[in-house]
C-alpha cells in the first residue's frame, strides 16, 4: 500500500494520494486545483491515477477533481447522498452508504455522515492483502482532531436558512456511528488548525478513533443532545465571504484550469487606466513595506498563508482585479488564488512606480504605540477591534467597538469620521487590511495600534469581557 498526506497550509486543507503498488494505480481524495502535485507523486511512485474521490461539496476550496479527471481521464466518485438539493450537476460515479470501491487491493467502504453538510461521506479504508480489518478512515470536514465539522455554514455562508440545527442533529448520530469505529483505525481528516471549517481544530495531523474518543470534546458530551448542539453551534468563526461561491462552483460545470497561471505585466499606461476605472489593485507586499508608501485606494493582503482567504472576503468573482507583487512570488501567489477560484487577474505591477511617476502621490501609515493608546483611552478617541467575534469576547479593549476586519466595506458607517479611530488586531496583518481600506474609503482619522493584543495581554494590561 502506498499512501501520502499532502497538505496546503495556506487553507490547512488536507488531500490523500492512496494506492496499489501491486497493481500500480492511486486514488486521489479531495484534491485542491492545483494538481501537479498528484501528478508527480504518481510519477516518482509508478502509479496510475484511476480513481477521484470527494467526502463532500466543499466550501472553503475549489476541488481540483475535474482538472484532475481531465488530465488523467481517472473516474471521479461523489456521494449521491443528501436529497435531490445535494446531487453533483456534472457526469460522476455516485457514491451511496454501504458502498465499496476497489483500488487495486485497497479496499474503500462509503460511510454517510451527514452534519457538516448533508450529503457528506468518510472513507474508511482495508489493505486487504495485510488484514481484512480497516486500518484508515478519511473524514473530510466529520470529524478533525480533537474537533468536528461545523453545520452552520450553509446557513451563514450559503444563506439557507434552518440548515445549521439539522446538521447539529444530524452530526450528533453520525458520531455517535463513527464512535463504534475500532479504536486502532487511523483518522485523517481533510483539514487542520487553522481551517475556518471548525473552532479548535488541533495542528496535529492525524489521529486514532480511540483517541478522539477520550479527547475530543464532541464524544464527551454525545450524552446530552441539546448540550452538544449548543456548543457545536456556539463562537463558530466568521465565515469567509467566498464559501457561497465555492458551493456553487463545486457543484455545476465550470471553466476548468489545468495548469498554474501566468499573469501579463501591465505597462504603466494599462495599470493606471484600470486603476482609475476602479480595477481593484492588491497589494501583496509585507505590511511593513505596504505602511511605508502605497497606493491610496489599494488593499494589503500581504502573501502569506492567509492571502487567499482574505482576498476571498473582499473579490468579486465576476469582476477582474489586479496585483502589486514581486515577480518571484506570482507562482505562489497564483497557486494560492487559483485554489479558490480566483481567476480572474487582469493582470500585475511589480512597483508603485507606475502611480508615483503619473503624479500620484503614496501615503504612509500612521501607527500609534501602547502607551499613547492608553493616554488615548477615555479622551474621545473611538477604538476599533477588527478581530472575530468570539476574538473579541474573550477579551478586548475597555470600551473597544468590534467591527469585524471581513465585513469592514459593509460597515464603514461604523467608523466615525469626527473623532480619532485606533484600530487594532491581534498582531498587526489584519489591521494592515483594514487601514487600507479605511483610507481607500477616504478615511483620514485612523492611526494603526499594530502589535496589537499580542503586546497588551503580554505587557500585563488589562482586557474585558463584557
Amino acid at each position: 500500500m502506498f499512501f501520502q498526506h499532502v497538505y496546503d497550509k495556506t487553507l490547512a486543507q488536507a488531500s490523500y494520494v492512496i494506492g496499489c503498488q501491486k497493481a500500480g494505480v492511486a486514488a486521489v481524495i479531495d484534491p485542491r486545483r492545483d494538481v501537479d502535485v498528484y501528478l508527480e507523486i504518481a510519477k516518482a511512485n509508478k502509479l496510475t491515477i484511476t480513481h477521484i474521490f470527494e467526502t463532500h461539496i466543499h466550501a472553503d476550496f475549489l476541488s481540483g477533481s475535474r482538472e484532475l479527471a481531465a488530465l488523467t481521464g481517472a473516474n471521479i466518485y461523489l456521494s449521491d447522498e443528501g436529497g435531490p438539493d445535494w446531487q453533483y450537476a456534472f457526469p460522476h460515479i455516485g457514491l451511496k452508504d454501504g458502498d465499496e470501491v476497489m483500488v487495486g487491493n485497497l479496499k474503500i467502504k462509503v460511510l454517510h455522515t451527514p452534519g457538516h453538510t448533508p450529503e457528506h461521506i468518510s472513507f474508511l479504508l482495508t489493505d486487504t492483502p495485510a488484514s481484512p480489518e480497516p486500518v484508515m478512515i478519511f473524514t473530510g470536514d466529520f470529524v478533525f482532531v480533537g474537533d468536528v465539522g461545523r453545520p452552520d455554514l450553509l446557513e451563514k455562508a450559503a444563506g439557507q436558512s434552518g440548515t445549521q440545527r439539522v446538521g447539529a442533529e444530524q452530526m450528533y448520530e453520525s458520531l455517535k456511528k463513527f464512535a463504534e469505529l475500532p479504536d486502532y483505525v487511523q483518522v485523517w481528516p481533510g483539514h487542520g488548525a487553522g481551517s475556518a471549517c471548525g473552532k479548535a481544530l488541533g495542528a496535529v495531523p492525524s489521529s486514532t478513533v480511540g483517541y478522539e474518543k477520550i479527547r475530543n470534546w464532541a464524544f464527551r458530551m454525545l450524552n446530552d443532545k441539546e448540550a452538544f448542539i449548543d456548543y457545536l453551534l456556539s463562537d463558530q468563526p466568521e465565515p469567509p465571504r467566498y464559501f457561497a461561491t465555492m458551493k456553487k462552483l463545486n457543484k455545476v460545470e465550470r471553466k476548468l484550469v489545468t495548469e498554474v497561471p501566468k499573469y501579463k505585466k501591465l505597462t504603466d499606461q494599462e495599470f493606471l487606466t484600470a486603476f482609475k476605472a476602479g480595477t481593484p489593485l492588491i497589494d501583496t507586499r509585507p505590511k511593513t513595506e505596504f505602511a511605508n508608501g502605497f497606493i491610496p485606494g489599494s488593499i494589503n493582503i500581504q502573501n502569506n498563508n492567509a492571502l487567499a482567504t482574505w482576498a476571498g472576503w473582499y473579490l468579486d468573482y465576476e469582476k477582474p482585479f489586479m496585483l502589486l507583487a514581486s515577480e518571484e512570488h506570482l507562482e505562489d501567489i497564483a497557486r494560492k488564488l487559483m485554489r479558490i477560484g480566483l481567476d480572474n487577474v487582469l493582470g500585475y505591477i511589480s512597483s508603485t512606480e507606475a502611480y508615483t511617476s503619473s503624479g500620484g502621490q503614496l501615503k504612509k501609515v500612521e501607527f500609534v504605540d501602547k502607551e499613547q493608546v492608553k493616554k488615548m483611552l477615555g479622551n474621545g478617541v473611538e477604538v476599533v477591534d477588527l478581530r472575530g467575534a468570539s476574538e473579541y469576547k474573550s477579551g478586548h479593549i475597555k470600551n473597544a467597538k468590534h467591527v469585524f476586519v471581513g465585513t469592514l466595506p459593509q460597515n464603514l458607517n461604523l467608523i466615525p469620521k469626527d473623532k480619532t479611530v485606533v484600530i487594532h488586531c491581534q498582531g498587526g496583518d489584519r489591521a494592515s487590511i483594514g487601514y487600507s481600506i479605511l483610507a481607500g474609503a477616504g478615511f483620514t482619522n485612523v492611526k494603526n495600534y499594530s502589535p496589537g493584543i499580542n503586546e497588551w495581554v503580554s505587557s500585563g494590561e488589562e482586557l474585558v469581557t463584557e
